[in-house]
């Protein structure tokens, strides 16, 4: 069953055979003038115009979360070595991730900070920086070594996201994985989640998080972990690792990596001048799949008893909504059978697809209107009510200023 993966996987090698490397001109990754949320901080920082919190560790990550805007609850736990800080990450250690829609921040106990800040144009852009203490300079620049990952197979060779589903050592290592190359709401839960600690998941079950492995005669064996029994978690901004920040995150590196593989392919064709008509009907294509990712057209249901999900995370997601006159929003939960009550991701408002070249984003709201159509119904939407279709569209065109016009 290929839960219609395969345009992520279409994109990566589309991108990989046809498309002139990220560094290459048309894309010129490392010379481009940046516009992502974290560069921007960076230079208002190096500036004097933010002061960030010198004092420790955790208090210097509270700031930077503040300064950018990323709730510290959005705070997930990951104890696999998959990431640059291996040798410090363990089930014991384990390293810390938060995030909004354009901004991805690690923190490590006695470590160094990451981050991946999206570009509009450009998609990923990478730092790794140690803490500073007091008063030091916040030394951070871009990072080569993240590259071997991030543009690597699992994105397509172009600036993405990554997100590993192993079962861990007992000493370090991976002793398998899962869902290679494959991200999204789409990905089966029994494939999710391995190496990392997950909380208020009790009815998400088979799934691979809380627990090692160990190679056997009889096989690879699984041992169980509790979260916060190995490490405690006044270390970490949160007493958490909740499930509802992890499913939204998963969602949000499929959107990304989608949009981000469409941005580069778009410029690499309008590069070698007009669009034939096989140009054409290769948008077309992209588009149409890229619009089922939007509409959670094969979205995973959720277990039965739905995700309660932490209050404070909840408040903090919601805060930033953006409604219609009747006051409903794209980031609504629903949290029963779905992820959200209006089945199209709030993500469209993000730097991933507000960079789309226009070429490419007017097909998607072009097949997006043929989606929403309530009067001709496409029989490729059928799982959506015409009455979530109206409320939908209400929200775009409140919320939205780039749809075509008329639409």
């Amino acid at each position: 069953m290929l839960r219609h993966l395969v345009p992520l996987l279409l994109f990566a090698g589309i991108c990989a055979a046809a498309d002139p490397a990220f560094d290459q001109p048309p894309h010129d990754y490392w010379q481009r003038p940046l516009h992502d949320r974290f560069t921007q901080l960076k230079e208002n920082v190096e500036a004097g115009r933010v002061v960030l919190d010198g004092s420790g560790e955790k208090s210097f990550l509270l700031s930077l979360l503040k300064a950018l805007d990323v709730p510290a609850s959005s705070q997930m736990l990951v104890f696999s070595t998959t990431s640059l800080q291996l040798r410090l990450i363990t089930p014991s250690n384990p390293r810390a991730l938060f995030f909004n829609e354009d901004v991805y921040v690690g923190y490590i106990p006695g470590g160094r900070i990451e981050v991946v800040s999206l570009d509009p144009a450009l998609g990923g852009i990478y730092y790794i920086f140690d803490i500073p203490r007091g008063a030091e300079r916040m030394n951070a620049d871009r990072s080569n070594r993240c590259m071997n990952c991030h543009a690597a197979e699992d994105t397509g060779f172009v600036p993405g996201l990554v997100i590993k589903s192993v079962i861990p050592g007992l000493r370090g290592g991976s002793l398998d994985s899962f869902r290679h190359s494959e991200t999204g709401h789409e990905v089966p839960f029994s494939e999710r989640f391995g190496g990392w600690y997950l909380t208020g998941a009790a009815n998400f079950t088979p799934h691979l998080g809380n627990a090692v492995g160990q190679l056997s005669p009889d096989g690879l064996k699984k041992f169980p972990l509790v979260p916060g029994a190995l490490f405690d978690f006044a270390h970490y901004p949160m007493a958490n690792s909740d499930v509802l920040p992890q499913l939204l995150h998963e969602h949000q590196i499929g959107f990304v990596n989608r949009a981000v593989a469409a941005t580069y392919h778009t410029r690499a064709l309008l590069a070698k001048g007009p669009l034939d008509d096989a140009g054409q009907a290769d948008l077309d294509k992209m588009a149409r799949d890229f619009t089922r990712y939007l509409l959670f057209a094969d979205e995973v249901t959720l277990p039965s008893g739905g995700v309660k999900g932490e209050a404070a995370f909840k408040a903090d997601f919601l805060r930033t909504r953006r409604c219609d006159a009747g006051n409903s929003a794209l980031k609504d939960f629903d949290l029963r059978t779905r992820l959200f009550r209006y089945r199209c991701s709030y993500m469209i408002y993000g730097a991933a697809f507000t960079g789309l070249p226009p070429e490419f984003k007017q097909r998607v709201f072009h097949r997006l209107g043929e989606a929403l159509d309530t009067t001709r119904p496409d029989a490729e939407y059928a799982y959506l009510p015409p009455d979530e279709k109206k409320t939908i569209r209400n929200i775009l065109r409140a919320t939205l200023t780039d749809l075509p016009q008329g639409w």
